[in-house]
């Protein structure tokens, strides 16, 4: 029975290395989701600032296609002056071009204005790229490597799923049948009941006469708590030298 023991807990160690490999690599997923996100905040807020750049911009082109516009019109009315039949009509055409030019004049100093406002947001734009570019770097060296865990996780995993293979041929079919069946739902398996009769898979306490049985056997059973295959300690000792 002391074989067959050894057999099952040479495989359950393998499932457990398995087991704590997947665990690991579970957390690559989400932190790949994470540099993902960090590269797409640091883009939006790049795009953010290239918009604004860009309103700007169209800003200061309406404004002066406005100003072309205002004088175009000036020069029409100013060469209309000297057709105004009338001193009343006169006036109010030299009013309308004397507001015309004073509306020119507040257009410029506020294209003068945009003109440094842009030239900040220049700069605002070039700090973003440099920004965005190192977070570029950086996020891309992390994904390479993240995902070269990943591959190297994958690659162990299926060298100790040959392992397993291996190791489960020499387990007893009845045993890796019931091994089989807890494995779907927890790990490890199979565990010791130590003194006073405690399951060290659920620290239950399991019946006397069921402890004394594995003890006098060294054989296995089921633990009435939580269904994991059980055995005294004493089973997988080595025997005392005679």
């Amino acid at each position: 029975m002391r074989e067959k023991l050894k057999a099952l807990a040479t495989l359950q160690q393998v499932d457990l290395e398995i087991a704590a490999l997947r665990k690991a690599a579970d957390i690559f997923p989400k932190q790949l989701t994470d540099l993902d996100k960090e590269l797409a905040a640091a883009r939006s807020a790049l795009e953010a600032e290239r918009a604004r750049l860009a309103d700007l911009e169209r800003q200061k082109g309406n404004l002066q296609q406005s100003i072309t516009d205002e004088k175009d019109k000036v020069r029409k009315w100013e060469s209309r002056l000297t057709e105004q039949r009338s001193t009343r009509e006169y006036a109010a055409l030299a009013r309308e071009i004397d507001i015309a030019k004073k509306a020119n004049q507040t257009m410029a100093e506020e294209v003068v204005e945009l003109g440094k406002t842009l030239a900040t947001q220049r700069d605002a734009v070039k700090a973003k790229e440099q920004e965005f570019a190192a977070v570029q770097d950086r996020v891309g060296g992390q994904v390479a490597e993240l995902k070269q865990k990943v591959t190297d996780a994958d690659a162990q995993v299926k060298e100790l799923e040959v392992k397993r293979a291996k190791a489960s041929t020499v387990v007893d079919v009845g045993l890796l049948r019931r091994y089989d069946t807890v494995r779907k739902k927890r790990l490890p398996v199979l565990v010791p009941v130590l003194a006073p009769g405690t399951c060290q898979g659920c620290n239950m306490n399991v019946p006397p006469q069921l402890y004394n049985t594995l003890r006098s056997t060294l054989g296995t059973d089921i633990c009435p708590s939580c269904h994991r295959i059980i055995y005294a300690s004493e089973a997988l000792e080595a025997p005392a030298a005679r």
